[in-house]
């Protein structure tokens, strides 16, 4: 690693700590399968993992279901959305705990832990 490429990540490590801990988001989740994520992991639909845009990858997130009020833990190890309108896509696993597999999709709310 150069010297600037040093400088590059220090001040990129410093500005992520000064933004402080991400802000709860509310919106629309799905769930999907598993395979190959964009963070290199295997997912299996047993393992209580998500794709988010923006959280960097080991986030855990607290995922809600305003409907019904389940809760459960994720960690985000992939990519996505990319379906129009979605915040977060979670495993079977955790579609299951929050009871939105019947409906595909379910209005929640995430708080990175």
């Amino acid at each position: 690693m150069t010297r600037s490429d040093t400088i590059f990540a220090a001040s990129i490590g410093a500005a992520l700590l000064a933004a402080g801990p991400a802000a709860a988001e509310t919106g629309r989740a799905a769930y999907y399968h598993g395979g190959r994520t964009a963070s290199g992991e295997v997912s299996t639909a047993q393992a209580f993992t998500a794709a988010h845009r923006t959280l960097p990858f080991g986030t855990k997130v607290l995922v809600t279901h305003i409907g019904n009020g389940r809760s459960v833990v994720v960690r985000i190890n992939d990519r996505g959305p990319f379906g129009r309108g979605r915040i977060i896509d979670v495993s079977t696993a955790a579609a299951r705990e929050l009871d939105m597999i019947a409906s595909g999709t379910a209005m929640v709310r995430i708080d990175p832990q």
